[in-house]
């Protein structure tokens, strides 16, 4: 212990001594840290203000009760499919809810097609619940599916899911009641990791969903800032689905569409919710390998959204100024740029500065996102989680979250460069090559 707190003194001394390193200090202070720390006591302000609101508002009981269609998107999620059909058939909305799984590719898809032809032979369904599979033998992508679904569905209110994705029995009561709003498009659900045991990887992306996402949705949704209504999960007004065209060919179709709806803000005066007791449940990648494939595709795809396609959306005059700040703070800069300072600032960090200055600030840094971390994850179980106990379990991913986070920032690097060098975005698994080929090039 004495050796330990003798190397610490010789730090400070190093850095803040006579002969210290003040200048240094300044040329490599990590100033990005001057807009994280804000962002997040944003997002925890509005989610405390969501959580007083939540303890003194009396619930409101509406007959607004419209025909919702859910449209799973299936390619080769095999006997998962089931669940996702059964927890959509035992859903307690007392509406009228349509069913309508869209195999994509059929023809070499035919376990998946099984199974749900199964299900609709076997399953007793309830007078309200109507099962309406559609087959496309041709695959043309999951863009082309979610079409498919708005043209073939008759619901005043679309819920898209994934094939591989299941349900609290109260997700579409949730969703609905905000629709009675009419300056509301779109609904953005919350998704928790269901394998978050399979492997440390996934028990990562557990924590990142609860904290980077849930949390982070919950707390901007109270200004109005929701950044995006994921493919995985959300609701949308078919009227006004329709009114923008439903979805673009190309790939993160989920950040694509929320965008166009956002172009419509200034003028309707829009609001998209996000609605944190709507719980989905899906499927982590659970290797590595499969995770870091997974974000090449994610923090590529941004690149591409942002800088090649909707560039020219970047205006006050169709976003209104608290979410064009929002997107040039967050969509911009944090996703786009802040990964390369990052990196730039370790490298010349390493370089320039000597070890023990180097080991120190890195300390320094490590205990300043971990502290966040933790504000964030004591947010999430005093406030959020509907779950603790399954949520307490995570902590012990705290102490290398802020790691893991890093890393994927780095990661995000090769990311964005594997978009701007090879178009990387053609390369989707989300559509055959030849739709991607064919979509417009930007």
């Amino acid at each position: 212990m004495q050796v330990l707190l003798e190397h610490w003194q010789a730090w400070l001394e190093e850095v803040y001594g006579p002969n210290g390193h003040w200048r240094l200090f300044l040329m490599v202070f990590p100033y990005f840290l001057l807009l994280e720390v804000p962002l997040n006591l944003l997002v925890l302000l509005g989610t405390l203000r969501w959580f007083v609101r939540g303890q003194v508002s009396v619930p409101a009981h509406s007959a607004y009760r419209p025909r919702v269609s859910c449209i799973i998107t299936c390619y080769s999620e095999g006997k998962d499919v089931e669940l996702t059909l059964r927890s959509l058939v035992e859903q307690t909305y007392p509406g009228q809810i349509e069913i309508v799984p869209i195999v994509d590719g059929a023809t070499a898809n035919k376990a998946t097609m099984d199974v749900v032809r199964r299900f609709k032979a076997t399953a007793k369904l309830p007078t309200n619940r109507l099962l309406r599979p559609l087959a496309k033998w041709q695959r043309g992508g999951r863009v082309s599916s979610l079409n498919s679904g708005l043209a073939y569905s008759t619901g005043e209110i679309l819920i898209n899911v994934d094939g591989d994705t299941s349900f609290d029995n109260d997700m579409v009561t949730r969703m609905v009641r905000h629709f009675v709003d009419p300056s509301i498009p779109a609904v953005a659900g919350s998704l928790r990791v269901r394998n978050a045991s399979r492997s440390w990887v996934a028990r990562i992306q557990a924590l990142e969903y609860l904290l980077s996402i849930h949390m982070s949705k919950i707390g901007l949704s109270e200004w109005n800032l929701v950044n995006n209504v994921s493919g995985a999960f959300g609701a949308f007004r078919r009227s006004f689905l329709e009114q923008v065209g439903g979805w673009d060919t190309h790939t993160a179709e989920d950040l694509d569409l929320t965008l166009r709806i956002k172009s419509y803000f200034r003028r309707y005066r829009l609001r998209i919710p996000f609605e944190p007791r709507a719980i989905g449940h899906t499927d982590a990648p659970h290797t590595l390998r499969g995770f870091l494939q997974q974000r090449l595709r994610w923090d590529g795809d941004l690149f591409f959204v942002y800088i090649r396609k909707h560039r020219h959306s970047f205006t006050p005059r169709l976003l209104g100024w608290p979410n064009f700040l929002m997107l040039l703070l967050s969509g911009l800069f944090f996703q786009l740029v802040l990964p390369f300072i990052i990196l730039g600032y370790s490298l010349v960090s390493f370089i320039i500065l000597p070890l023990s200055a180097f080991v120190f600030y890195g300390l320094l840094i490590y205990a300043l996102y971990l502290g966040m971390s933790c504000l964030l994850y004591l947010g999430l179980m005093l406030m959020v989680s509907e779950r603790p106990r399954q949520d307490l379990k995570l902590i012990i991913i705290l102490p290398i979250y802020p790691f893991a986070m890093y890393a994927l920032r780095c990661w995000s690097v090769v990311a964005i460069l594997n978009e701007i060098l090879r178009r990387g975005h053609e390369e989707s698994s989300m559509a055959p090559w030849w739709v991607l080929k064919r979509g417009r090039r930007f």
